[in-house]
């Protein structure tokens, strides 16, 4: 890794996974890990997070004010990349983004209904409340893109890696071959990540 300038504040990173994932997530995971590597695991938390997007984003709002005292910056995988590009945005924080739902409330008709949590077996029901509430939450134009750094596969078999591009800028993406929507080798990529995070806070 590269050496950054020493940080006036401590980081934290926020690590926000996908619709139906969680923080055991082997994505999630793997980022705690490297925290650690780092002697950095107090300074990451990956909640569970909720099936409502009005009460996610109050849930993760709440928890980015009481870290005012240190660095914030974010992770987001599928549609915690999403959330992570709202609350980059509301507060002006660095997000690295995994293969992001972008525009999710376009398709979310299709998620209508009970869906099962890939590591709880938690039923999750998504109504067309949840769509409006996606609505609201949507950012069409970014006013800092440089905040951003996002990492696509194009193997994607559940999102269009294309309306990432579109919406972040080529600039301000990594587009891998192949892959898939679970991101292979991610594990390879975290040291660029956290020195693309550790330059934003610095």
């Amino acid at each position: 890794m590269s050496r950054e300038p020493p940080l006036s504040r401590e980081p934290f990173y926020l690590y926000l996974h996908g619709f139906l994932s969680s923080p055991l997530s082997k994505k999630a995971q793997q980022t705690v890990q490297y925290c650690r590597q780092l002697g950095q695991e107090s300074h990451i938390l990956v909640p569970t997070l909720s099936n409502c997007p009005a009460d996610t984003i109050e849930e993760l709002e709440a928890i980015i004010e009481s870290q005012k005292s240190r660095a914030v910056a974010l992770l987001g995988s599928s549609l915690g990349g999403f959330y992570a590009t709202y609350l980059a945005e509301k507060f002006d924080l660095p997000a690295v983004l995994i293969n992001p739902a972008v525009r999710p409330a376009d398709y979310w008709e299709t998620h209508l209904g009970g869906h099962k949590n890939y590591y709880s077996d938690k039923v999750h029901t998504v109504t067309n409340q949840h769509i409006e509430e996606l609505k609201l939450l949507d950012r069409a134009s970014l006013s800092n893109p440089d905040n951003f750094w996002v990492l696509l596969q194009k193997g994607d078999e559940t999102l269009d890696y294309r309306r990432a591009v579109e919406k972040y800028g080529e600039s301000h993406c990594l587009v891998r071959e192949n892959g898939s929507h679970s991101y292979d080798d991610y594990e390879a990529e975290l040291p660029a990540i956290f020195d693309f995070l550790l330059s934003r806070i610095s």
